[in-house]
């Protein structure tokens, strides 16, 4: 059986890089800061105040911004953007939006706002449904591997795999 497990975490690391290397492109911008940052906005311009108050991954309005750790976030309301403003941190995802099953696994890899988990109260995106699926496995497993790997890949670059 762990030899098993080792092959499926061997094949989902591959499948981590080659999402990294297919989406690396999009996001060239994001290098320069710790969040995700895709067409200028954090995690996509989705609101990640929804998340929270809607259950769901909402598109933000360019009509309600924010600024924080440099970079632009959008929401759908004033009121999640005021919400936002207050507490930031209780409502930015982890590891500044980069996909949490990566982080695990050491790299920055983009995320897809469709795929998400609410634990313990923070948000964890992830970049597709086979990242999701291993994050929600265990999540507390990943969390721990992430955050362990957080600090020292939190200001470099995009992995180039």
């Amino acid at each position: 059986m762990p030899m098993l497990m080792s092959i499926r975490s061997f094949i989902l690391a591959a499948g981590l890089a080659l999402s990294a290397l297919i989406i690396a492109p999009v996001t060239a911008l994001a290098n320069d800061v710790t969040n995700f940052v895709e067409d200028g906005y954090a995690i996509k311009g989705t609101d990640p105040v929804a998340y929270f108050t809607e259950g769901k991954p909402v598109a933000g309005s360019k009509d309600y911004t924010a600024e924080y750790q440099g970079v632009t976030w959008l929401f759908s309301s004033a009121e999640n953007r005021d919400k936002f403003e207050k507490d930031p941190a209780r409502y930015a995802p982890q590891y500044g939006g980069w996909c949490a099953t990566g982080v695990s696994f050491g790299v920055k890899i983009p995320i897809q706002p469709e795929q998400w988990k609410i634990v313990d109260g923070k948000l964890y995106l992830n970049a597709h449904a086979g990242a999701q699926r291993h994050f929600l496995k265990d999540p507390k497993a990943s969390i721990a591997r992430a955050n362990e790997n957080w600090p020292d890949i939190k200001n470099t670059p995009e992995k180039d795999l």
